[in-house]
């Protein structure tokens, strides 16, 4: 009896001794499709955000055997009701965990439908050489092959990767990894959701490995580049839509709220009509920043090209799609409303 009490004590060192070792990884959890819970588990519909986050990791166990987790609910709701606050309450909270030295790794658990400006916010405004990995599902945690699990662990494996650091913030998804700039939202439905149609993915993670393939080199100039805390204000920069004959309504409208920007989700090479032109003279002489980004899923928008942009008094969106180049455009407006440098922002990050 002595010697079994003697060999369970020595194996529970050796378990202390063996979780001492793994990496710590603390799991922010916003919400989304991979913490809902549906009324049945053949059937696509349910509500998000409703499984806390400890059950989550709950579901996961081998998890324990990689890292030594814990889990923060910093929101439960859909991604398309993420908010600017709730981005805020993330940063703040990533470059507390890394500058009090709490983690290892950073997880996030998000919603797929507003994943990507997340990541690309975050990857901004925290610092690039430590590791945050973000991730969902797009089945409910009740559905009959919930991907989330999977999402989850992967998320987990590509965090705790020591070539992890230094790339900024990741997206891993469906086996993929994504860098936060190129990362989008490509299907509705499928669990192939995510692509980054410029590049491509960074890497993959499979079978329990991660390999990297590429390295964004943008991430050389982003050592955080903007410093965002609890209290920052962020100004108010809208997108506006262009499509076949569309009156100017919209970029008047949003000159008269005096917004500090507007992005053009313009047409081909953020191009728009006349009717935009003139709107677009009409909002710069109010003071209004102006970016020309594209609505074309890939490609980049030219300075200088089909449109006159020094005449015209706009700047453009580079490769960044509409929706990140309004984060951009938000995040350089806390620094300066000089056009050449905003510009300069766009080319760099």
């Amino acid at each position: 009896m002595k010697k079994l009490l003697s060999f369970l004590t020595l194996l529970a060192f050796a378990i202390q001794i063996q979780a001492k070792d793994l990496p710590r990884v603390i799991i922010l959890a916003t919400g989304g499709t991979i913490a809902g819970a549906g009324a049945s588990a053949d059937r696509a519909g349910y509500t998000a955000g409703k499984i806390p986050i400890d059950d989550l990791i709950g579901a996961i166990p081998s998890v324990k055997k990689v890292a030594n987790i814990t889990g923060e609910q910093i929101s439960s709701i859909g991604s398309q009701d993420m908010t600017i606050d709730i981005w805020q309450k993330l940063a703040v909270r990533i470059n507390q965990i890394y500058a009090n030295k709490e983690a290892d790794a950073v997880v996030v658990t998000h919603g797929t439908d507003t994943q990507e400006e997340t990541a690309y916010f975050l990857d901004l405004v925290t610092p690039s050489d430590m590791p945050v990995v973000l991730t969902g599902s797009m089945r409910p945690a009740t559905a009959i092959s919930a991907d989330g699990p999977k999402n989850l662990y992967d998320a987990i494996l590509v965090a705790i990767d020591p070539k992890t650091k230094g790339k900024g913030v990741l997206v891993s998804f469906n086996e993929g990894v994504y860098d936060a700039r190129e990362v989008m939202k490509l299907s509705t439905t499928k669990v192939e959701a995510f692509g980054s149609p410029n590049s491509g993915p960074v890497g993959q993670v499979y079978d329990g490995k991660v390999e990297y393939y590429m390295s964004s080199i943008r991430e050389e100039n982003s050592k955080m580049p903007f410093k965002i805390t609890a209290d920052t204000k962020l100004p108010r920069v809208d997108i506006v839509y262009m499509y076949a004959d569309a009156p100017s309504d919209m970029i008047d409208m949003l000159v008269a709220k005096k917004v500090d920007g507007i992005v053009i989700a313009g047409v081909g090479n953020g191009n728009f009509n006349k009717t935009y032109m003139d709107a677009v003279k009409r909002a710069v002489a109010a003071g209004v920043i102006v970016c020309r980004a594209s609505r074309t899923p890939s490609g980049r928008v030219v300075l200088e090209d089909e449109i006159n942009d020094d005449e015209l008094g706009t700047i453009v969106s580079d490769d960044l799609t509409p929706q990140k180049a309004r984060i951009m455009l938000m995040l350089g407006l806390t620094r300066t409303k000089d056009k050449k440098q905003l510009q300069n922002y766009f080319f760099t990050f």
